[in-house]
């Protein structure tokens, strides 16, 4: 285990049991941003670092019974929340590190990630390999139910150019991982980066 996994453990292990309870009122913005994806029935959808999946019921009612959600998260405790909430009957739930996803190549039509950025040990990196799971095409969401502002209030501190989330930052991030960012929102009540997956067939589907 690297240190870097360490660290994401330390942090979420003890804040798992009560990570709902903490943010009781966020379920519509994750329905919204999920809403977003552009998922039609019978897609394949990651969430990825889906903590206590609470976007999984969303993506399951947009891909429908035939479609595929995944929820992969690294913390174990996590995931026992999401099962004791009931969102494993939403999305089959791995215990899996994003930046070395168990699925082949192109085999998703989007990634959903909420929270996910600020965490990623290698952003760069990362978010290749989550272009590497997705069709050329396919989408990304990176989304947090509060904006950059509101976020820092939150924590104490000011809000930084140097902040991977910040626009210019980000999508210069994003282009050097396969992705074109397509839209960008940073309000106080919600944060959304769309991107889409780039190379052969990025025009999308017929």
């Amino acid at each position: 285990m690297t240190d870097d996994h360490t660290s994401v453990l330390d942090f979420f292990t003890p804040r798992a049991a009560g990570w709902d309870s903490r943010f009781p009122d966020d379920g519509p913005a994750y329905a919204a941003a999920a809403g977003l994806l552009g998922l039609r029935p019978g897609d394949a959808v990651l969430d990825a670092g889906c903590g206590t999946g609470r976007a999984l019921p969303a993506l399951r009612a947009a891909v429908g019974p035939k479609g595929t959600v995944l929820g992969a998260d690294l913390t174990p405790a996590m995931l026992t929340e999401a099962v004791r909430a009931g969102r494993d009957g939403s999305g089959a739930l791995l215990r899996a590190d994003v930046a070395r996803l168990p699925l082949r190549d192109g085999v998703l039509d989007a990634v959903f990630g909420a929270g996910l950025i600020s965490h990623l040990s290698r952003p760069e990196a990362d978010v290749a390999e989550l272009a590497r799971v997705v069709r050329p095409g396919g989408t990304l969401a990176l989304f947090h139910p509060i904006g950059r502002a509101a976020l820092a209030a939150r924590q104490g501190r000011s809000v930084s150019d140097d902040d991977l989330r910040a626009e210019p930052r980000l999508r210069i991030l994003l282009a050097g991982a396969g992705w074109r960012l397509e839209s960008y929102t940073d309000e106080d009540d919600r944060f959304l980066a769309l991107a889409v997956r780039q190379g052969q067939g990025v025009s999308g589907r017929s």
